[in-house]
């Protein structure tokens, strides 16, 4: 009695969820004692988001590649932005990180990371002051050495601005030394990953 009493209420529970409302309008449903959820976004994303809960209920298509249209059957949209990318934005983007050679040709695009050595030149705290302070002291190193790699990251809790891929310690304590003579006092030695193209 009691596995019929629930395959009947698991059959009751697939025929309400079949014939259930798409995602965004169950999220928007109301009811009494709860908040109100309002949901503005354009014909294509939505049916980007409910194209798997539509199925074959006919009122609706599914998302496609090709279907980029901003209208539905009630109307235009009222946004401003849609889905659709602009021309310039499906160009290739290139990433900042892709290091150039000597006349612009493009360098080697494989980086395995490894155990190394990088120059700590600043650690600050985690305000913007510091970090400030860390673009700021990448900026000066960059404008000294402007092919060797510097980063800025935060490290919680603090920004810190750390120098060049050295796989050897002799390496990276040249790179100290010359630090030091422009000013960074405070400089030190850090092991831990780094980028190393092949």
């Amino acid at each position: 009695m009691r596995r019929l009493i629930s395959i009947v209420t698991l059959c009751v529970g697939i025929l309400v969820s079949a014939n259930a409302q798409t995602f965004t309008e169950r999220i928007q449903k109301e009811t009494s004692g709860q908040g109100r959820v309002v949901i503005h976004q354009s014909d294509s994303i939505s049916k980007l988001v409910n194209s798997e809960m539509l199925g074959n209920r006919g009122t609706r298509q599914p998302a496609t590649p090709n279907n980029t249209s901003a209208t539905n059957a009630t109307g235009p949209a009222n946004h401003t932005s849609t889905a659709t990318p602009s021309p310039s934005a499906s160009a290739t983007p290139v990433s900042p990180a892709t290091p150039q050679g000597e006349e612009g040709e493009a360098a080697p695009t494989r980086v395995m990371k490894t155990t190394g050595y990088r120059v700590q030149a600043f650690a600050g705290g985690n305000t913007r002051a510091d970090r400030q302070r860390a673009e700021a002291t990448r900026n000066n190193i960059k404008a000294h050495f402007p092919n060797v790699p510097v980063y800025v990251h935060f490290f919680s809790p603090r920004w810190i601005c750390r120098v060049g891929n050295y796989r050897t310690y002799e390496e990276a304590h040249q790179m100290l030394t010359s630090l030091q003579s422009l000013g960074f006092d405070q400089c030190t030695i850090v092991k831990g990953k780094i980028s190393v193209a092949y």
